[in-house]
C-alpha cells in the first residue's frame, strides 16, 4: 500500500464531513419549509427570533425583535392559528397592528 492513500483517504473523509456540515447547516439557515398547503400563515404566536417571516415590519425569517409581533408569522397546520392564545390574543390569519 502506498504511504499516500492513507492521507488521501482521511483527506476525502474531511471534505464529505466538511461538505454534510455546509449542507446541515445551509439547510437549518434557509428559511421555513415551503408550505405543501397543510400549513397556514399564523400572526402574532412567534417569540422574538423564531419568525418564520414578517409581512413588511423586517426582512424575514429569525429577524422578529419582539414577542407576539403582530406582522410576524409562522407556520402552523392548517386550522391551528385561531385556536392559538398569546399573552396578547388569539394567532391571526391576517397581520395585526402592533
Amino acid at each position: 500500500m502506498s504511504v499516500f492513500i492513507k492521507p488521501a483517504s482521511a483527506l476525502v473523509l474531511a471534505g464529505a464531513v466538511a461538505t454534510a456540515a455546509a449542507m446541515l447547516s445551509t439547510a437549518a439557515g434557509a428559511g421555513p419549509v415551503a408550505n405543501d398547503g397543510t400549513k397556514e400563515k399564523c400572526f402574532g404566536i412567534s417569540l422574538k427570533g423564531q419568525n418564520d417571516c414578517a409581512a413588511g415590519s423586517h426582512s424575514c425569517a429569525g429577524t422578529s425583535t419582539i414577542d407576539y409581533d403582530g406582522q410576524s408569522f409562522k407556520l402552523v397546520p392548517k386550522g391551528s392559528c385561531v385556536t392559538m392564545k398569546t399573552p396578547t390574543g388569539m394567532g391571526s390569519l391576517e397581520p395585526l397592528k402592533s
